[in-house]
């Protein structure tokens, strides 16, 4: 039995929130600025931002040893902020996190008929996020509701270790039944999360506007004149530059052309550990 390289994509494996639904990843970023905010510890929205795409868990961890938000806590607390401490925030902001997904709930416009289209194709779709499944159940049954309902879903409690480790999209492959890595793309609009594609060995996609990076609404981002745009581009390109993506897209729906151009490539042997 001899190895070949695979020729053609055969699943896509989805992030959610700023990919596939709530342009400008809103909901989960709000809910981190309330939470805090119930200890008396002030998180702005550009903190809350910074280390999207983990586990929920681990992101509280994250702000807690960012020097300024330890200050804070310690001002309120007179101690820095214990794995115990960052439980007791998680466990406000689940409950929060519940309560208010349907806010930010929609499907990013294009989204629905781009998936339609890629699995016409034949491309599977799994899914991923930072979410744990508790929310995750939320999401997914409301994104249904939308029309959108994906071939596995993954959340970031299901597995030993959430993003950027490789394992959630790695449960994906194993379930969609995929038969080699390189057959993947991993479509993310966070670091982490492009960094589980690329340590998961597949090919991976940032998306630039649709989600936290950029960080506005679809309105605020059809707004913006063709300079600004083109300014916050370089600036997220340069965020990403260290995960190290194959691809940036703006959104979603220029994937079908990305997913072209890798059939392209990997037709010609090119595999994504070698680009």
């Amino acid at each position: 039995m001899n190895y070949n390289n695979p020729t053609k994509l055969q699943a896509a494996i989805l992030d959610w929130a700023g990919t596939v639904v709530d342009f400008g990843s809103f909901a989960p970023t709000q809910i981190f600025v309330e939470a805090f905010g119930e200890f008396d510890v002030q998180v702005s929205i550009e903190e809350a931002r910074g280390p999207m795409g983990m586990g929920k868990w681990d992101h509280i961890r994250t702000l807690c040893d960012q020097p300024q938000i330890s200050e804070r806590y310690a001002k309120v607390f007179g101690r820095a902020p214990t794995d115990d401490d960052v439980t007791a925030i998680y466990n406000r902001f689940m409950p929060l996190q519940i309560e208010k997904i349907a806010t930010h709930s929609a499907l990013i416009p294009g989204a629905l008929d781009t998936i339609t289209q890629l699995r016409k194709d034949g491309i599977k779709i799994g899914s991923c996020s930072g979410y744990p499944a508790v929310v995750m159940q939320k999401v997914v049954e409301l994104a249904a509701s939308n029309g959108y309902v994906a071939d596995h879903v993954v959340a970031t409690d299901e597995v030993p270790n959430g993003r950027p480790w490789p394992a959630q999209a790695l449960a994906n492959v194993i379930a969609l039944g995929i038969d080699d890595v390189a057959a993947c793309v991993k479509v993310d609009d966070t670091v982490p999360g492009i960094l589980e594609g690329r340590r998961a060995g597949m090919w991976t996609v940032a998306l630039v506007c649709s989600g936290n990076a950029l960080g506005l609404t679809y309105e605020g981002y059809k707004a913006l004149d063709p300079a600004t745009l083109d300014s916050e581009r370089k600036r997220i390109h340069a965020l990403f530059e260290s995960s190290r993506p194959h691809y940036l897209i703006d959104t979603i729906n220029e994937l079908p052309e990305v997913i072209a151009d890798i059939n392209r490539r990997l037709a010609a042997g090119e595999m994504p550990q070698s680009a």
